[in-house]
């Protein structure tokens, strides 16, 4: 004899714990308009010799925002106090949203991180000067920092899309998200703020990726 019930029990306990592990809880890091700048831009802003000062630690390892503010000015605006992300790079990127590039009259292609080529330019004015960009707006693509060990575990690859379930008042599916790998990265998905408005999310919530979807 078996106890149909016990038996019944176990079953749906090993489905839900199947289910559990075709899921990716990530938590998420809402972006505001920021620059990531070049060394040579940033002393013709801030002065010759100048250096990025800290004003945070960011999630990702060594990435920090930083205390200097720029304006950026378009065709038919400015938005002012946009923050500096530090380390410098080799190239100046600006990181807006498709509502900031309306306000500034600035197309804003959608770019993975460091695809600037052929995108829209912008002026960068600093306290000390100004830098007039021929190309580096970019609205950046939504994407997963991962940690290698978790991409392993998971079975997934390093530049491979998902689809990203968003639970609450305003669920919904987020596909086309880029999977970016490395053993340097902590668990985290980056959406610009008007995803993050479109969908209710705000910083900390948590988002899942089902593996069933891939």
């Amino acid at each position: 004899m078996y106890n149909e019930a016990l038996i019944q029990s176990i079953t749906n306990k090993v489905i839900q714990v199947l289910a559990e592990n075709n899921k990716v809880s990530v938590p998420v890091g809402i972006s505001n308009r920021h620059i990531h700048i070049s060394e040579a831009d940033l002393h013709t802003l801030f002065g010759e010799g100048y250096k990025l000062t800290k004003y945070s630690d960011l999630k990702q390892p060594g990435q920090f925002a930083s205390n200097e503010l720029v304006t950026l000015r378009g065709p038919r605006g400015s938005v002012e106090r946009v923050r500096i992300l530090g380390p410098v790079r080799a190239e100046t990127q600006i990181e807006l949203s498709v509502s900031d590039g309306f306000k500034l009259g600035v197309p804003t292609p959608i770019r993975e991180s460091g695809k600037i080529d052929g995108t829209p330019g912008i002026e960068i004015v600093g306290p000390r000067g100004r830098v007039v960009k021929d190309n580096g707006v970019i609205a950046a693509l939504r994407h997963i920092h991962m940690p290698k060990n978790i991409a392993d575990k998971y079975q997934l690859e390093d530049k491979s899309f998902v689809d990203v379930q968003v639970d609450g008042v305003r669920k919904a599916t987020l596909s086309q998200v880029l999977l970016r790998v490395s053993e340097k990265f902590e668990l985290e998905m980056h959406l610009d703020m008007d995803e993050a408005n479109a969908v209710c999310l705000k910083n900390g919530d948590i988002v899942t990726i089902n593996k069933d979807n891939l």
